[in-house]
């Protein structure tokens, strides 16, 4: 199985295309859900929080969402997916999940609509909504690094018809062969080991 990295810019139509995938029945592995399901009360990261108040949450939360995120993607790979989508929002500018996607699908549209979009969405100012968007990487830079880009500056209809293209592209992918047979080689160099390292210590110490 391999993955690939689902991202775009605040309010780009990045949960539009996450939301078409998974009715299209591609499994998502998403970053905001995990991050507030390990703050629910009663996590580990819930618990830390409220014994330590006041220092950085984001060195609490992050392993933990980090490690959810893993344990999601070895089941699925266990399950025997070809490849599952990460869905986090600041994939590049993170840099700690973005060297374990084989793939990056960037969400764009129009610097103008997004900032409408935000406006709406959030009910914010002008100045506000260019601020969040400008705290980060803009959707230009985002599009450059992407190996796929769906413009989502039309309708749902036009958007929808891009995201089938991509699931098509990604399927005719014999990427999660390699990795399986990576996995089986690991598997059986372990269990030789395993096997072969006690009985030649037993015939080296045998009398």
């Amino acid at each position: 199985m391999f993955l690939v990295g689902l991202t775009g810019g605040i309010a780009s139509g990045k949960s539009s295309v996450s939301t078409f995938l998974r009715n299209m029945g591609i499994e998502i592995i998403d970053a905001d859900v995990i991050a507030r399901e390990v703050v629910e009360p009663g996590k580990r990261a819930w618990r830390r929080i409220r014994e330590e108040f006041g220092e950085v949450l984001n060195s609490i939360t992050h392993p933990e969402v980090f490690k959810s995120m893993f344990f999601k993607a070895a089941k699925l790979f266990f399950c025997g997916h070809q490849f599952a989508v990460l869905d986090v929002p600041l994939l590049f500018e993170s840099g700690n999940l973005y060297k374990y996607v084989h793939k990056t699908v960037v969400v764009t549209c129009e610097p103008a609509q997004q900032l409408e979009r935000l406006m709406a969405r959030d009910n914010l100012s002008e100045t506000d909504a260019l601020a969040r968007i400008n705290a980060q990487m803009s959707l230009a830079e985002k599009a450059k690094r992407a190996d796929f880009v769906i413009s989502n500056t039309g309708d749902r209809e036009n958007t929808r018809e891009q995201v089938e293209t991509l699931v098509k592209q990604l399927k005719n992918l014999k990427t999660h062969w390699k990795y399986r047979f990576i996995f089986l080689g690991s598997v059986l160099i372990t269990v030789g080991v395993i096997g072969v390292g006690p009985y030649m210590l037993y015939k080296y110490l045998k009398p």
